[in-house]
């Protein structure tokens, strides 16, 4: 069996059945079926001991959970990103464009991971740092990795309930209004995104491209790119929801996780980190750097 996640149990108020934990408790197993099918396949231990269904915790409990060696192992690659931050609980990095954060293919940031960053010394290390939420393919920007099972457990909490700030920069063709908030649902579901424009400049095809700062209210599937499209602005180089001859200067998508603010998961100090303003954004607005301090709440 391979190690692949340790987890300290809190407290609790009455004894519970270990097959009975919340949904959530472990970051390697999401559901309580899953976890009974471990338990069955004998790949979970309490305090170092084989657990049974049966068995009862009142919190403080060491509980491992191991994969079947006949699960292939996920490869370990290496692509080029740089550290933002790190400590033994997360870490944050400058995910680069046109990579996958995970998935079935070899080359995903997921599978960089673990070479690229320190080993927690936690007794709830994970044994494979996993990103607490995702970024588009063609996005570059501030992506935040847990390397705790518990840290990663209170990120992913952080963003359910929206306690993380996102800002984003993007590069919008056609003529836009100063500022806005687009509420036009997605997959019917009811989504929110705002917007500040902080600068323009003219242009011979498009009319204009403005450079535009976002913030996603709402953690909708490609949601920053399809409310853009929808009020006529799509972002440069968007092929997917914009016109086919937008093409971006050949440079990909003018969308970058700019900036993140959160409180850390185990310190709970503020977190404000923003990432370096990619290269083809320099390209189009030359003071983009003095630009950006002009952000604003919106």
């Amino acid at each position: 069996m391979v190690l692949q996640e340790k987890h300290i149990l809190k407290s609790f108020d009455t004894p519970t059945r270990l097959s009975d934990l919340p949904v959530g408790t472990f970051v390697t197993i999401q559901s309580r079926k899953a976890f009974k099918k471990a338990l069955k396949k004998a790949l979970v231990k309490l305090n170092g001991e084989p657990a049974q269904t049966s068995n009862f915790v009142l919190g403080g409990e060491l509980i491992e959970i191991f994969t079947d060696e006949s699960i292939k192992k996920k490869p370990k690659i290496s692509i080029p990103f740089e550290i933002l931050f790190e400590d033994e609980y997360i870490a944050i990095i400058n995910k680069p464009a046109g990579v996958e954060v995970s998935g079935n293919k070899k080359y995903t940031i997921t599978n960089a991971l673990s070479s690229a960053l320190k080993s927690s010394n936690q007794v709830d290390a994970l044994i494979r740092p996993l990103p607490a939420h995702r970024l588009d393919y063609p996005t570059s920007g501030c992506l935040i990795i847990g390397k705790t099972s518990k840290a990663l457990t209170v990120l992913n909490q952080q963003f359910e309930h929206q306690q993380v700030d996102k800002t984003y920069i993007a590069v919008t063709v056609n003529s836009q209004t100063t500022q806005g908030i687009i509420k036009e649902p997605i997959d019917k579901k009811p989504s929110t995104s705002s917007y500040q424009v902080l600068k323009t400049i003219a242009s011979q095809k498009y009319g204009a491209l403005n450079l535009v700062a976002l913030k996603p209210h709402t953690g909708r599937r490609h949601q920053l790119r399809k409310h853009l499209a929808y009020i006529g602005n799509p972002i440069f180089g968007e092929k997917e929801y914009g016109n086919p001859s937008n093409q971006g200067h050949g440079n990909g998508l003018y969308l970058q996780a700019y900036k993140l603010e959160f409180n850390h998961p185990i310190t709970n100090e503020l977190v404000l980190i923003t990432s370096p303003v990619s290269k083809k954004f320099k390209n189009l607005f030359v003071d983009i750097q003095q630009t950006l301090l002009e952000i604003n709440d919106f």
